[in-house]
């Protein structure tokens, strides 16, 4: 599913939530809870986690929070970082940028924007869905989502909803960035090796491969997501 280039497209708006709607749909919600859980449980193997979370109803453990939360959050993101990041990277090459630039502009933008935007409320939402299926797998008789979700609220204010929305910034602009960045760059090797020119469009194959070397190369910021789950 690739972006619209041409013109000012609101078409990536819906590009961009169908496509993390299925993203965290298929292995996306399981990694986050498995990579949560570990963040949060610092003695813990890999092992140890699996097990933890399959405690916590089996194989739907690993989508905790996946409805309506994490739902929510992947189709707003989404359509929020993929329509500004190819904006940002149009307007970038128009002024002379070259690809990588532009992508690393394009997605670091998009990343700051769907943090503020979106982010915050819905992360508090998604801890608040996991918080409450540990207490039941402890045998507690946990308040609804919403009602903790209004403890937050009246304790601490759009600040505590929003807890943690710096260090999202900061990892999702550096997450974006670097994906996008070094997905644009992965362009030109994938070019040469299959005999296209730069105007030429990469087979779905080709684009995939890109994408598949920027998300390995961004995950150098990881200390920022431990930072992001720690807050």
């Amino acid at each position: 599913m690739a972006p619209a280039q041409g013109g000012f497209s609101w078409s990536n708006i819906a590009v961009g939530a169908v496509m993390n709607m299925f993203e965290v749909t298929t292995l996306g919600q399981p990694f986050e809870v498995i990579k949560t859980q570990m963040a949060s449980n610092r003695t813990q193997t890999m092992w140890q986690a699996l097990k933890t979370v399959s405690s916590r109803g089996g194989v739907l453990g690993f989508y905790q929070g996946l409805i309506p939360w994490a739902w929510i959050e992947a189709s707003t993101k989404g359509a929020v970082l993929l329509f500004t990041s190819t904006e940002v990277q149009k307007v970038a090459k128009s002024l002379g940028m070259g690809p990588g630039a532009a992508g690393l502009f394009g997605g670091m933008t998009g990343g700051i924007v769907q943090a503020y935007a979106t982010m915050g409320f819905c992360t508090c939402m998604k801890t608040a869905e996991i918080t409450r299926q540990k207490q039941m797998a402890s045998g507690e008789a946990p308040p609804s989502t919403w009602k903790v979700f209004a403890d937050i609220y009246r304790r601490e204010g759009i600040r505590g909803i929003n807890k943690g929305v710096n260090a999202v910034a900061v990892r999702q602009m550096t997450n974006w960035g670097s994906r996008m960045g070094f997905a644009r760059l992965a362009e030109a090797p994938v070019r040469r090796f299959s005999g296209k020119t730069d105007g030429e469009k990469l087979s779905n194959v080709e684009r995939v491969l890109c994408s598949t070397v920027g998300g390995a190369l961004a995950t150098w910021n990881q200390p920022i997501e431990v930072i992001r789950v720690e807050v």
